[in-house]
């Protein structure tokens, strides 16, 4: 490959190929993040809507429980058959009424420990075929180990526990129908003497889940924090057994809001929330669904990328001519390039490969030109305060050092001195952090009063500001200006380095004493030292001028 026709073609196309090879690859990642964030955030969306209206379900019966439960206890005065049947007539009616306010109620009951009463067993109610509540015989109680909490849940669990609790899905005792339920146990004296709780359907949970769907395939299920199912809409979790309950997919479980795992080889997204009744609402996705629209995004820009690259190599093979000529010139100007000249002026202005070439080498000169002020601009610039550094300073007193010499008297400015004082106590009380915030709020302070003119920083707690034309001539009310928005600062701040105090000393050139601008920055800073002592006699800040 001797040509150099074919090697500057070679390197374009490969140049063109790399650019879009980055653009591409960042273009890919760039969709595929936006669109998967957009899928968790419906996702989410379709959780906490599901979980609000779960959660409002679960919470009417937790609160009518809660109420009859509170009701009982404060009825309850003694568990003598007598007061006990006259105390379960009381809590019958009160229970009548809260259960007929309360949505999806299938059984609601109130039953007496028998070894409180054996007489007084309580009531159970259900309502199975949404007609009204009618009364229902009690379970027998004595036919089982109240001891042993696997059996007749509803009544040993919150005994066992001695708390209210929600329980999982389960069927209850003589109507074969599952049901979750909310339970609270009624103490008197410190004695147990029954539950009362409400039974809510397990299909009307069902209808909830089942109503969050997302995309073809996507739904919602039910489980506890350990990944055990409660209600999935694909799976008849009330045939399963400890022994036949599918295996938890890793991933499937976690603190974290959303999740990915694998199950039945298909790989899925799904995002949870907590529900009040301590069960977890998942719902879940198909990532081929997901990412169906970001996928269709990735093929047209790879297609795009491929066709721009097959245009670019036969537009460079086609127009590639004429390009030997002007290369001295090209060359020479690197050369001068090289050598840190960057106002170049290039003749060759072809419609071609080699006048592309060279107008971009010469706006490349001044890109670089640009970036290299720029850089230098912010060589200049101190890193905590964005004002000028000390090393700008010393470059505009030299600058104004040679207007000084050249015009001599006419050249009329001031130079002013600050220190912020404290600084060492509020970085030895609060830390350096405070101590920043000092600082920049002091900067910030000083900027506002003099925004005509140059402020730096000079030292570790010292600035500097050069007033001349406006602010030289409105100085004595600058200074006025300062003195009142630094009292108002520290008086409107909350914490201590908020409080920006700060010694200020200026000077006036006078050419008459000042032999040199440096002359005037030393007695600055004299005033700005003079000031500080008449501020610890004074207790407060004084502000003079040294000269004019």
């Amino acid at each position: 490959m001797h040509s150099l026709r074919t090697r500057i073609t070679v390197m374009t196309v490969c140049v063109i190929l790399a650019s879009l090879m980055i653009v591409s690859v960042s273009s890919v990642f760039l969709i595929r993040k936006t669109e998967h964030r957009k899928t968790d955030q419906l996702l989410l969306l379709l959780c906490e809507s599901g979980e609000r209206n779960l959660d409002y379900y679960f919470t009417s019966v937790q609160k009518s429980v809660r109420n009859v439960a509170s009701f009982a206890e404060a009825d309850l005065d003694g568990t003598e058959d007598v007061r006990l049947a006259r105390h379960v007539e009381r809590v019958r009616e009160y229970f009548d009424i809260m259960a007929s306010r309360t949505n999806g109620v299938l059984t609601y009951y109130y039953r007496i420990d028998p070894a409180v009463s054996d007489t007084v067993k309580g009531f159970w109610y259900t309502d199975l075929d949404g007609e009204g509540f009618a009364e229902h015989e009690v379970t027998d109680i004595t036919l089982y180990d109240t001891e042993d909490t696997s059996g007749l849940v509803w009544f040993t669990v919150p005994k066992f526990r001695g708390e209210a609790v929600w329980l999982p899905p389960y069927i209850t005792d003589n109507l074969d129908v599952r049901v979750i339920s909310y339970n609270v146990p009624i103490y008197w004296r410190g004695q147990f003497v029954g539950v009362v709780g409400i039974e809510v359907d397990y299909s009307t949970m069902a209808e909830q889940v089942d109503s969050i769907r997302l995309f073809s395939n996507g739904y919602a299920y039910v489980s506890d924090a350990e990944g055990k199912l409660f209600y999935h809409p694909r799976i008849d979790v009330t045939r399963l057994t400890e022994e036949t309950m599918p295996e938890i997919p890793d991933g499937a479980v976690g603190e974290s809001t959303f999740l990915e795992y694998t199950f039945e080889g298909v790989r899925k997204t799904s995002a949870w929330l907590p529900l009040s009744n301590g069960m977890r609402l998942n719902v879940t996705v198909p990532d081929s669904e997901a990412e169906g629209d970001w996928r269709v995004l990735i093929w047209t820009v790879v297609i795009i990328a491929a066709a721009v690259l097959a245009a670019s190599g036969v537009f460079v093979m086609l127009y590639m001519r004429r390009i030997t000529g002007p290369l001295e010139e090209l060359t020479e100007a690197a050369d001068r390039l090289d050598q840190g000249s960057y106002d170049l002026t290039l003749s060759y202005s072809g419609d071609d490969e080699v006048g592309r070439l060279t107008s971009t080498f010469q706006r490349l000169a001044g890109h670089m030109k640009t970036n290299i002020t720029d850089l230098s601009k912010r060589a200049y610039v101190d890193a905590l305060t964005s004002v000028r550094n000390k090393g700008a300073y010393s470059a505009y007193l030299e600058e104004l050092q040679t207007r000084v010499d050249s015009a001599g008297r006419q050249t009329a400015f001031a130079i002013g001195v600050f220190d912020c004082d404290n600084l060492k106590l509020i970085n030895d009380r609060f830390g350096h952090d405070k101590g920043d915030i000092y600082l920049k709020t002091a900067s910030r302070l000083i900027c506002l009063v003099f925004q005509h003119s140059p402020v730096f920083r000079i030292g570790g707690d010292e600035f500097a500001v050069v007033l001349q034309n406006e602010d030289y001539r409105n100085r004595d009310r600058l200074i006025h200006e300062f003195e009142i928005a630094s009292e108002e600062k520290c008086a409107a701040a909350e914490n201590e380095w908020e409080q920006v105090r700060v010694t200020l000393g200026i000077a006036v050139y006078d050419p008459a004493h000042d032999r040199a601008v440096n002359d005037v920055m030393r007695r600055a800073d004299m005033a700005m030292y003079e000031n500080k002592r008449e501020r610890k006699k004074a207790g407060r800040t004084p502000l003079s001028i040294s000269g004019g």
